[in-house]
């Protein structure tokens, strides 16, 4: 089994900064993705950035150059800072980690951490 504890969120206002980390416990193996999602009321959850096993990074449009994804595998935890944030940026944010295998593809989520962006 796998665990994921976000840690980070908070009430910024625009043009700010927080940086978010999530824990990993349990059957991590470096070489499968963690990303981070996002959800704001009344959407679908959303891609942000994700980081591969060889740290190759992928960013949604609207966060690139704003958001840097990074991973410590010695530590099992993936962080995104989070820079010139902007009210639609509001969302509750979820880690991700994904494992693919011969049987398919299974994704564990953290509980979330809210992040509100207002003045």
């Amino acid at each position: 089994q796998v665990q994921l504890v976000e840690s980070g969120g908070g009430l910024v206002q625009p043009g700010g900064s927080l940086r978010l980390s999530c824990a990993a416990s349990g059957r991590i193996f470096s070489n499968y993705p963690m990303g981070w999602y996002r959800q704001a009321p009344g959407k679908q959850r959303e891609l942000v950035a994700v980081i591969t096993g060889g740290s190759s990074t992928h960013y949604a449009d609207s966060v690139k150059g704003r958001f840097t994804i990074s991973r410590d595998n010695a530590k099992n935890m993936v962080s995104l800072q989070m820079n010139s944030l902007k009210p639609e940026d509001t969302a509750v944010y979820y880690c991700n980690y994904r494992e693919a295998s011969m049987s398919g593809v299974r994704d564990y989520w953290g509980q979330g951490t809210q992040v509100t962006v207002s003045s």
